[in-house]
């Protein structure tokens, strides 16, 4: 099933180091995800405006321009929208995102994300205060307003918000318990021009392993990962790199890096790819306002329950 939107206006104005490009190699350059053939053709049917006229394509540009490119409205894929309300209070809300759900826009999603979801119900100052991938389940915080928004990113950046999740990962020899510090940046990877992977030159990545059980018939493992730090697919990419890539995951393996051929199809592995199982199971921090010490849990789905035999 699908849905059409009510279309977009992405807004940019000149830097310096783009002064003196001509209206087609700015988007060319800064959204790269459609060739200069396509801006051009956009530009000349009046989706680009320029300091508020029509733009032409071989303009040059100075610094201190208004851009704005009117996205028609187009049709989203279908995703789960079944949002549970895990906490909420004047500051803050914790929802429990089904997997399948992005949580920002990008990738053709605007309407079928969390973060819509959570506006048009909570009101338009709701923000996230961290990412959840597409593919992964489970709690996620949003701050309900400026001083809870700004509070709570600096509980995360000093690292006093704790998060847990449960996954299920391939192999049945894991140890008891590891971790995994491998660094995590970008690397090549078409049809994007880079995914985040492992990397010796990316920062810094620490991920907390523990075994809760052993599935010898899908030889599978049930682990429970702490992340301390919050690098984009890390706990996608740490196992990968230990050895035991997450169960279904279509785009990372052993090592840690993109699969050779998971960009070689008509429907290439992209990050936003599901299939894998992960959830953000558990989320603990300080209140924004009271400083209380909170835990909110997310249920997890059947095949990530740890009670299940």
């Amino acid at each position: 099933m699908f849905m059409i939107n009510n279309g977009y206006i992405y807004t940019d104005t000149i830097r310096f180091a783009d002064e003196g490009r001509t209206v087609v190699d700015f988007y060319t350059r800064h959204y790269r995800h459609s060739p200069a053939e396509t801006w051009w053709t956009r530009i000349l049917a009046g989706q680009i405006r320029l300091n508020g006229r029509p733009a032409s394509p071989a303009e040059i540009l100075q610094r201190g321009d208004h851009l704005t490119f009117h996205r028609p409205p187009w049709e989203e894929p279908d995703v789960p929208t079944d949002v549970g309300l895990l906490f909420a209070d004047d500051d803050l809300l914790a929802l429990a995102k089904p997997a399948g759900l992005p949580v920002l826009p990008g990738g053709g999603f605007l309407d079928h994300t969390l973060l819509h979801l959570a506006r048009r119900r909570f009101g338009e100052a709701c923000s996230p205060v961290h990412r959840l991938g597409r593919g992964t389940s489970g709690v996620i915080l949003f701050a309900r307003h400026a001083r809870a928004a700004s509070r709570l990113g600096r509980a995360l950046q000093n690292r006093q918000i704790s998060k847990i999740y449960l996954a299920l990962a391939t192999g049945t020899d894991l140890p008891a318990a590891f971790t995994v510090d491998a660094p995590i940046g970008p690397v090549p990877h078409s049809p994007l021009g880079t995914v985040h992977a492992w990397s010796p030159a990316g920062r810094p990545a620490f991920s907390l392993v523990r075994l809760l059980s052993v599935r010898p018939g899908e030889n599978a493992s049930l682990v429970e990962v702490t992340i301390i730090t919050g690098r984009p697919h890390q706990i996608r990419i740490h196992l990968s790199h230990a050895g035991y890539p997450l169960m279904g995951d279509p785009l990372y393996e052993k090592g840690g890096l993109p699969r050779p051929n998971s960009a070689d199809t008509n429907s290439p592995a992209l990050p936003g790819t599901g299939g894998y199982y992960l959830h953000a199971w558990k989320i603990r921090f300080p209140h924004p306002t009271t400083d209380q010490d909170m835990e909110i849990v997310a249920s997890p789905p059947p095949g990530l329950n740890p009670a299940s035999p």
